[in-house]
């Protein structure tokens, strides 16, 4: 009978010699007379349940993510700073949604108080909003409020504008792009239940089913199941929270498909997190993130979708692939605009509520080809792109004000919801892109080159359906990268040029004049260097990035201003990641992040030079596992975050102080009754500080509140 083994299985067979016989030399025992082979190393890459590249070492960041159009890329060929979280450090930090994710990058902030309804970012100073998530490289399809990672296996970011590799993100997306990569059934069934606890008194379970089926486990199915409820860190406040997804893909030798579904649903009553808007430079100090302002407030957001995608491969130079899907997202109740207005020195605010009751549909398409060709000694990999992504928006608001105070809260009624809803927008983003990747001297030096034709079509309406306000224009925004490795593939050296096209800001602000304005598309300029270093199980990126961006700026009172679109800001930086093993017991993921960001134009260039609003000198973070050499199975954790103060207002008159916060835990791997089970424990905010977390506005001197101390406990087991 003859042996078959898998490149894989042949790996894991060399691997569990003795380590005596890994010599990588020929040696000769002097006492037998026999000569020892060198043996040969097997590494496998792939990572055969997926197309996403391996897992580096330390198995919390990838070694590659996807770059929209261009597909799977080594992050040592990319001309781009980008991270690619993977489904063991999401698992790890028992993450329920992005945000949680994310607070392992140096280079994100959150710009909404902790617990709120809407999970929003900022990435080098500009804001990215939930809008701007990618599924798979295509934007709309993604869960709204919330986004739960139960069905991720990765979460990617690649920092700065990249309207080339993907078309134009709904809001813009001028720091960055988040693009999340759905699990799929891997080769070997999986069953796993976990249960689990979280402060105050959330009890939660979640489901992961993973088969594959057929002569050669060409398709596969994997379910998510994830339900939680009780209540939270906020005074009073309960939530709910039932998502459920099914993925389903095949895996031909040419043809390769998935097909994806999710819906997503959380309510929660008893009040919302508050946003703090100060009327003076005398800011109170941070409430205790367990105060609720608005004990009232109520709300639900429901989101479900559909994705299909296929790629073929003509020959081994040609493919063709292509999605398409659908997104719904209804929501109601006080989900935003619970803000704490005016608050003065001594408390007092002004409280406004807004009862929302809306919805938003999406279709998003994407087409495209790749092929490979050589032009004498230079290598090309082409890829022609086209997107669409069409919106439609409805919203209907009731809003009442009240007086109270921070310290002393009153408990208001909360103004009517609204009983219908019409719709009130649409938006249409279509682009054409076209790319070369060149490649010189045996892949040491890849140029890549690109254009995209982004056409933005938008229109609002009034109540009655009339057109309020419309436009359609269009802009071509080039690219240009470069990647060189003078020593060999440990090192890259590269720099891009790049140019995005952002959606016109709408107009947030419900005292504004200009309330719900839509302007028109506007484009954003990023220059970048960097050096990145693959120590073999440890990797370094550094790089020094300019953004430039126009912005919303006031005009006319305070009280009642009108925004306009002549200012511009810029942030400058250097950026500094990393992450991998120190040893193969112990790893590091974090980074530090030095900006300076500008006032370039204002109004009436009044505070020109000014630093911009909510984007601080220095931030950083560093996480640290450790597996203790007394207790098998046994892994300690810890993280520290820190930011350094950043100014509210466009005078740099209203600052809110630097902070910082040290997350612990820990995990413990074992069996129980002959099943592997991980006990997980992590604890957010230690020390229980009160900070304000950052700004949530470039253009108003609102203020975020930071997390209150969470203990979360889970039992994981594989049946």
């Amino acid at each position: 009978m003859m042996l078959r083994m898998t490149p894989i299985a042949l790996a894991l067979t060399v691997a569990s010699f003795p380590p005596l016989l890994l010599a990588e030399e020929t040696t000769k025992d002097s006492t037998t007379d026999i000569t020892i082979l060198p043996v040969v190393k097997v590494t496998a890459t792939a990572n055969p349940s997926t197309d996403s590249p391996a897992p580096y070492a330390g198995g919390q960041v990838a070694t590659g993510a996807k770059l929209g159009a261009l597909g799977n890329q080594s992050i040592m060929d990319t001309p781009f700073s980008v991270t690619s979280y993977t489904e063991q450090l999401i698992k790890d930090q028992q993450a329920k949604t992005l945000a949680d994710v994310l607070q392992s990058d140096p280079s994100v902030r959150f710009t909404t108080s902790s617990g709120h309804a809407y999970e929003n970012y900022r990435i080098r100073g500009f804001d990215v909003s939930a809008n701007d998530l990618a599924i798979n490289g295509m934007y709309g399809l993604a869960p709204s409020g919330h986004t739960p990672v139960e069905y991720i296996e990765r979460v990617e970011v690649l920092k700065g504008p990249s309207a080339l590799f993907s078309g134009m993100a709904p809001s813009g997306g001028v720091g960055g792009v988040i693009n999340l990569v759905p699990k799929r059934a891997s080769d070997t069934p999986l069953t796993q239940v976990t249960v689990g606890y979280q402060s105050d008194s959330q009890l939660s379970t979640a489901v992961d089913v993973g088969r594959r089926f057929g002569e050669d486990n060409e398709w596969g199915l994997r379910v998510n199941h994830a339900y939680s409820d009780g209540d939270t860190t906020l005074n009073g406040q309960s939530k709910k929270r039932d998502f459920l997804s099914a993925a389903i893909d095949y895996r031909g030798e040419r043809l390769k498909a998935s097909f994806d579904a999710y819906k997503s649903k959380e309510s929660f009553s008893g009040g919302t997190p508050a946003m703090y808007w100060f009327a003076t430079t005398s800011i109170p100090d941070a409430l205790d993130a367990s105060t609720n302002l608005f004990p009232n407030a109520y709300g639900s957001l429901t989101s479900q979708a559909a994705i299909l995608r296929a790629e073929y491969e003509v020959n081994p130079n040609v493919t063709v692939f292509g999605g398409i899907g659908q997104m719904q997202h209804d929501y109601q109740g006080f989900i935003n605009g619970t803000h704490a207005r005016s608050i003065q020195a001594n408390g007092d605010f002004t409280g406004r509520m807004v009862a929302q009751l809306g919805f938003e549909n999406n279709l998003s398409a994407e087409a495209g080809v790749r092929s490979k060709l050589n032009t004498g000694s230079v290598g090309h990999e082409i890829v022609l792109h086209a997107s669409e992504l069409k919106q439609e928006t409805g919203s209907a608001v009731n809003m009442s004000t009240f007086s109270s105070n921070i310290y002393n809260p009153t408990t208001a009624a909360m103004v009517a919801m609204p009983t219908s809803v019409s719709k009130t927008g649409e938006t249409r983003l279509s682009s054409l892109a076209l790319m070369d990747t060149l490649s010189f001297k045996d892949d040491l030096v890849k140029l890549t080159l690109g254009l995209r034709d982004q056409r933005v079509r938008t229109k609002t309406f009034n109540t009655s359906g009339s057109v309020t306000a419309s436009y359609d224009k269009s802009a071509i925004t080039p690219a240009v990268g470069l990647v060189i490795k003078p020593w060999g593939p440990s090192v890259s050296l590269y720099a891009n040029y790049v140019e995005g096209l952002s959606k016109g800001d709408t107009v947030t602000d419900t005292a504004a004049t200009n309330y719900n304005q839509v302007f028109s598309p506007y484009k954003t300029q990023q220059k970048e260097t960097g050096v990145k270093w693959d120590a073999g199980s440890f990797s370094h990126t550094a790089s020094v990035f300019e953004i430039t961006k126009p912005t919303l700026v006031t005009i006319g009172s305070s009280s009642n201003p009108t925004y306009i679109d002549g200012g511009e800001k810029r942030v400058r930086g250097i950026e500094w990641s990393t992450f991998g093993e120190l040893s193969r017991s112990v790893r590091l993921l974090g980074g530090v992040t030095y900006s300076k960001g500008v006032q370039t134009k204002t109004a009436y260039d009044q505070y020109n030079g000014n630093e911009a609003i909510g984007v601080p000198r220095w931030q950083g973070n560093v996480g640290v596992e450790w597996d203790t050499p007394w207790l098998a199975g046994l892994t300690l954790t810890g993280r520290v975050t820190a930011t350094s103060s950043v100014f509210l207002d466009s005078a740099n008159t209203m600052k809110v102080k630097g902070w910082n916060q040290v997350d612990v835990g820990g995990r413990y791997t074992t069996k129980v009754a002959g099943k592997k089970t991980v006990f997980r424990l992590n604890v957010a905010n230690l020390f229980n500080r009160k900070y304000y977390s950052g700004s949530f506005s470039d253009s108003t001197p609102i203020a975020t509140l930071g997390q209150a101390r969470t203990v979360t406990l889970s039992a994981t087991m594989d049946f």
